[in-house]
């Protein structure tokens, strides 16, 4: 499969945001997918967290709070405070 299928977000998208950057002069399509694939990865991965904290609250929707407790909560998500 092509790398564009092997990433859900849209690979024009992620570059037009790349060159947005006034720091980036140049981005080649392997580093905008595996920026994309990263960013995949992050949003599953602090879904994933902050749905524990829908549960605990015995919701199945995510709600802000959920994402706020679980940047507080857990280590790796402290850069986000």
């Amino acid at each position: 499969p092509s790398p564009a299928r092997l990433a859900r977000l849209p690979l024009a998208r992620v570059k037009a945001l790349v060159k947005a950057d006034p720091d980036v002069t140049l981005a080649s399509q392997e580093a905008v997918f595996v920026l994309a694939r990263a960013t995949e990865l992050f949003v599953e991965t602090i879904a994933k967290d902050a749905y524990v904290y829908a549960q605990q609250g015995k919701r199945k929707t995510l709600q802000r709070k959920d994402l706020d407790n679980a940047i507080e909560a857990i280590d790796e998500f402290a850069f986000l405070e």
